[in-house]
Parts: C-alpha cells; structure tokens; sequence
C-alpha cells in the first residue's frame, strides 16, 4: 500500500531546500531571471535528472522533463506549475505542485508503469508577471502563445526581457520553437493551493477548479505639476498622487457596490523623484480587476476607466490609460474535472467545485488542449504571503487524488 504521508514528507523537506534560496534573505522572493530564482531552478532540475526524466531548458528559462511512452503515436499530457515567486511570498504557491507532480512522476517510474501517453512535466519560470508585469511568460511558450513584442519589454530597471532572458541563460530566438505542437497535446492538469478560504473553513482537504476568474491589468499614469510644497497653494496645485488616490478609493468603491465575485487591486504604486517637501508631478500605478463573468469585467473596465479620465480633468492631470493584459474567464474541462471529481470520492472525500479568482498557467494552456486543476486547502487561504501554509494530511490526500486522476486518465486512453 502506498505511503502517502512518507511522499509528503519527502515533498516538503525538498519545499523547505526551495524556500531557502532567496534574493531576499528575510523571507522568499525568487521574482524572474533572478540569481536567486536561477539557484532555485538548478535545485529542482537536478530533482528532475536524479528522477531519470530527459532534463532540459526552453529559450525562456522553463524547466521541462520528459517521461516518454512506449506506445506509438503516443500525445503528452503535461503536468505543471511555476516557481517563479512575487516579493516577500510564501513557499507554496507554485512550487507545491511542481514538485508534487515530480513525486507522482518518480513513482510511475519506480513502480515501471506503463502510460499510453508521454508525461511532460514543466516548472514555468514566469508565471506571477512581477518583474515585466504580464504573466504567464513560460506557459505562453510552450502554449504558442507568446507574443515576440513582449521581448522589448522592460522591467522597473530598464531591463528588457530579451536581456533577462540572456542573463539567465536562456535563449530568446529558441522560443517559437519550444512551443509543444497541438497536434500532440492530451492535457494539462495543474496541483496548486487554493489561495482562498474556502477549504480551510470547510476542513476539505481538496477541490476541483470549475473554471478560472478573468482578468484586466491597466498601468495608469498620472502627469501632473511637480512642486514646492510649502509655496504653491492648494487650489492651485496639480498633485499627482492626489488624482491617484481619488481613483484608488473610487476603484474599491466600485468593487465592493457591485459584487458577485468583481474584485479591484491596486498593488503597485510608484512616485518617480519622490520627496517629503515635494508636490508629486508623476504617478504610476496599476490595476488588476478580476471577476468570473466577462460581462461584468468588462463594465467595470470601462466604468473606471471613465472614473479616471473624470478625475484627471477635474484635477487638471494628464492620464495614460494602459492595458498591459487582458484574459477572459476559463472554465476547466468537463472531461478531466469527472474523471478528477471520481478520484475525489474514491479517496473518500466531499467534490467541491471552485472557481479560482487567482489566475493560474492553466489558462493559456485551455487554448490548446483539456485542462484543469486541483487545489489544496491552505491555513486560513493565505497567499502571497510568509504565512503561506499547508498541512502535511491535506496535502498527502491531494497526492492520493491526483495518482488517483492519473490512473483514471490512463485506462481512457488504453485500448
């Protein structure tokens, strides 16, 4: 009988090497290209070599294993997630799944299981979109759907992605051809924490994701009048970051009145030449909205955006309105989400069905083939965050479901 507790123990002494490399040596950030996501990755390729997969490293910094099928005509079923990290994270948020899907994969390897399809198993190096503020860099890739004009983007540095990339070692002209055909795509199927406290308050160990939030990232920019604080009068001034927070108010205003899963985030601020005696001429500053319904997204894009433009008129500020990401809400694949919903109830627990407001890689990926995810329940659904946490029972559960699912997906597609 297999012990799964033993697996998790496994998988969260290697979490806790992870956690350890940092570019921050007060808590966990490994954000894109870093030197200390660089380490971080050669830690878990080396995980992937020692499992026996064939190792390598895509043009933009993934790193992917393959476990190859015997059966010929054989399509790939990938197992992912990122382990690219925001600042000052917790140390589940990605790595748990990529290194759960590595424990499921040195078992069927251990255990000489024979599979009717390939397992290509993918670490995404970008999936947060912290450092050049577009997410899903890696899976973009090998979804084919990156965007080149996305390599003379730059970071707060000044540093474009087609630089990072280099830095990194990675190869910019190598990633139209890294993108996994359609042609050969099974599935995608994604372990991640809920991020929410759904499970938590249920005392669920695990859910399967019914579909994905949709999201709008703007980059707003306000252009008023730097200067002296003491001299210039108050109706006379063209204070940038006052314009800002009028607008940062107004966005959460609109948020909370109109419900039904919207939500707004203002998450990054910036005030170039910043100083205390100082009247702010420039802000920048960005927007996330989110909700699962496209109708509503889209009138609260266009609601705030003319909100924006109402105050940057009546406080005499010029605006630059950018939309840097757009991604309609995604539901997960019926298919997979019964044969996942199976392997819950095999293993004896309640199926719930959540929508993730978080966005995940299995968005990109449900262009090109079935996907869907599992969530585990996380302490309290705290993300983003040092107190991100997990509990070994849940996360042993969610490793019985899932070489549950696998299983299942197996005898599909076996004559």
């Amino acid at each position: 009988m297999t012990d799964y507790h033993a697996r998790t123990a496994h998988i969260l002494a290697r979490i806790e090497q992870l956690a350890a490399i940092s570019d921050d040596a007060d808590g966990v950030t490994r954000t894109f290209g870093t030197a200390g996501f660089v380490r971080g990755r050669d830690l878990v390729q080396g995980w992937f070599a020692a499992a026996g997969l064939e190792t390598r490293l895509d043009g933009i910094g993934n790193l992917r294993g393959r476990w190859p099928s015997a059966r010929p005509g054989a399509k790939t079923f990938v197992l992912a997630s990122h382990i690219d990290t925001v600042v000052n994270a917790g140390k589940y948020d990605g790595p748990l799944g990529v290194l759960m899907a590595l424990d499921l994969v040195e078992t069927i390897i251990q255990q000489r299981i024979e599979l009717p399809f390939h397992i290509e198993l993918i670490a995404f190096s970008d999936e947060e979109g912290v450092r050049f503020h577009t997410t899903y860099l890696g899976s973009k890739v090998v979804t084919g759907a990156f965007d080149p004009a996305l390599l003379q983007k730059t970071d707060a540095e000044g540093i474009t992605l087609a630089r990072a990339i280099a830095a990194m070692g990675g190869d910019a002209a190598q990633i139209p051809a890294d993108a996994l055909p359609a042609a050969e795509w099974l599935g995608y199927f994604e372990l991640h924490v809920e991020q929410g406290p759904v499970l938590w308050a249920s005392g669920v160990p695990v859910a399967l994701v019914a579909a994905v939030a949709g999201q709008q990232r703007v980059e707003l920019t306000w252009q008023g009048m730097a200067g002296h604080a003491g001299t210039v009068p108050m109706a006379q001034r063209q204070d940038a970051l006052a314009a800002a927070a009028e607008f940062v108010l107004a966005a959460e205003a609109f948020a909370g009145a109109h419900g039904r899963g919207l939500v707004a985030t203002v998450g990054q601020l910036r005030i170039p030449h910043a100083a205390s005696n100082v009247i702010p001429g420039q802000v920048i500053h960005s927007l996330d909205l989110r909700s699962p319904d496209a109708g509503p997204l889209a009138a609260a894009y266009g609601a705030l955006h003319a909100r924006a433009e109402a105050i940057a008129a009546r406080r005499r500020v010029a605006l630059s309105w950018q939309l840097v990401q757009a991604t309609a809400p995604v539901a997960c694949d019926a298919g997979l989400n019964e044969l996942l919903a199976r392997a819950i109830a095999a293993s004896g627990h309640a199926v719930v069905r959540l929508v993730s407001g978080a966005g995940h890689d299995v968005v990109p990926a449900s262009a090109m083939a079935p996907a869907t995810m599992l969530f585990i329940r996380c302490y309290e659904g705290i993300s983003h965050n040092p107190l991100e946490n997990v509990e070994a029972p849940d996360v042993a559960a969610a490793l019985e479901v899932a070489e549950q699912f696998l299983r299942r997906l197996a005898s599909r597609h076996t004559p």
